[in-house]
């Protein structure tokens, strides 16, 4: 498949906008074993000041993209196994970010079955540790920018915007009333319970 790369201005800077705005685009990861990518079909918005957002006690070796440049790749490893993608948020120097929960797969489909060893193609992606795994995404890639990185970077939207879904996140114990996770309605892709994700 081929994909056209996302330009910058593209993007909101604002938390909210960008995890809404991320639905539809494609993240494409280029390697020595080929091209993976998927459409995203999930975020999940982590707010300046937001108890949830890894942010909000401050600025750390961890943490340090969040508080850069928006649109910054933030990979952090949750259970000691597994990785997670976000993108900053907000102006240079607040700590916020969206985190990328699903893609719907596009290309690379045997690449990824071998990283995620024969997942079925609907679990391939659904769910962020999943999709890091599939697209072979680790620590490594914190803080590189995707609108320019040659490995790692955001196509343009791939077919018509579906509508959008936006229920509590999933995962989270603190702020987990706040209904800032979005979603395509009706994809199958979408990760998590069903009844956060009706169509």
């Amino acid at each position: 498949m081929t994909f056209t790369r996302l330009a910058p201005a593209c993007l909101p800077v604002e938390t909210e906008s960008l995890a809404v705005a991320l639905l539809g685009c494609v993240l494409v990861r280029e390697s020595d074993n080929g091209v993976a990518a998927g459409r995203i079909v999930e975020t999940e918005a982590y707010l300046p000041g937001d108890p949830a957002c890894h942010g909000y006690r401050g600025k750390s070796r961890r943490n340090a993209t969040l508080f850069g440049p928006p649109h910054r790749a933030y990979v952090y490893q949750i259970y000691g196994t597994s990785f997670c993608f976000n993108l900053s948020s907000e102006p240079d120097g607040e700590g916020a970010g969206v985190l990328v929960r699903a893609l719907e797969p596009l290309d690379g489909l045997d690449l990824m079955r071998t990283r995620r060893e024969a997942a079925t193609i609907r679990d391939l992606c659904r769910g962020p540790g999943r999709l890091c795994r599939a697209l072979a995404i680790d620590r490594s890639f914190d803080g590189l920018d995707p609108l320019t990185d040659p490995e790692l970077w955001l196509a343009r939207t791939a077919g018509k915007r579906a509508r959008v879904g936006r229920s509590r996140r999933i995962g989270v114990t603190k702020a987990a009333r706040r209904r800032l996770r979005f979603y395509e309605a009706g994809n199958p892709y979408v990760s998590g319970p069903a009844r956060l994700s009706p169509a």
